[in-house]
């Protein structure tokens, strides 16, 4: 998943950072509240993770809330707080949130809560990548196809989820690299192109049907089996850039 966290507190963001970056999900992180929803509406994320823990805070994102509940993409939006109240937090989920969560928290119902909006979310658009007989397994960090598996890299992992949105059509290399080294500033080509042939190592190796092609002068596109064209064109729900 992609995902867009806004903290203003250093030692909680810096654990859900590392939390969400353990758990393969492509990350971006702000710590101002106004940046956070320029990003959000330059780019797709599936979910925007706020932290408001002081007053100030809390004020500020429940002023900020329904503009992120409209952004385009219709992500996920979940916001942790300190101490509240249940009329506290009922006010931020009239306010737009999608779930809303206390200190102390457990970072594992939070992960299952996003991904349970995503699922909705992505089931009600009727994407595609839904039918897809190739499919990654988030929990074992596996690519599956039929009874075939094998397991990923973080880095290969949010490589094919982003190839993943737009199954058999082309995916800019601009845009993997946002999506599979959202830690970096500069990416060297050589990184992706080490990536995309351990991948197609371990395609063959696993004599799995899909394939990586290169696109040239543009990207890369992975090549299922199982979908029609008309259908594996038709893209729901892609993530930002040049697609």
């Amino acid at each position: 998943m992609r995902v867009l966290l806004i903290s203003t507190v250093c030692t909680e963001g810096a654990y859900l950072q590392k939390a969400l970056r353990e758990s393969a999900h492509s990350l971006q992180m702000t710590d101002d509240l106004r940046d956070g929803l320029h990003l959000a509406s330059q780019d797709t994320f599936d979910a925007v993770l706020t932290v408001a823990v002081d007053t100030e805070s809390i004020c500020n994102l429940a002023t900020l809330l329904s503009e992120f509940a409209h952004l385009p993409g219709s992500p996920a939006i979940l916001v942790v707080l300190g101490r509240a109240t249940p009329v506290e937090r009922a006010r931020m989920l009239r306010a737009g949130a999608d779930a809303c969560f206390v200190q102390p928290y457990s970072f594992i119902e939070m992960q299952e809560r996003m991904l349970a909006l995503y699922r909705s979310s992505v089931q009600g658009l009727g994407d595609p990548t839904l039918d897809l007989s190739l499919k990654l397994n988030p929990l074992t960090r596996e690519l599956v196809e039929g009874d075939k598996r094998f397991p990923l890299t973080k880095r290969e992992f949010l490589l094919v989820e982003s190839l993943l949105r737009q199954p058999d059509a082309p995916v800019a290399r601009d845009q993997l690299i946002r999506y599979a080294w959202p830690d970096k500033d500069v990416v060297d080509p050589s990184s992706v192109n080490l990536v995309v042939s351990r991948l197609r190592r371990k395609l063959e190796l696993h004599t799995f049907g899909a394939r990586l092609e290169t696109v040239s002068r543009f990207g890369y596109q992975i090549i299922t089996t199982q979908l029609p064209p008309a259908l594996a064109f038709s893209v729901s729900r892609s993530i930002g850039g040049n697609a």
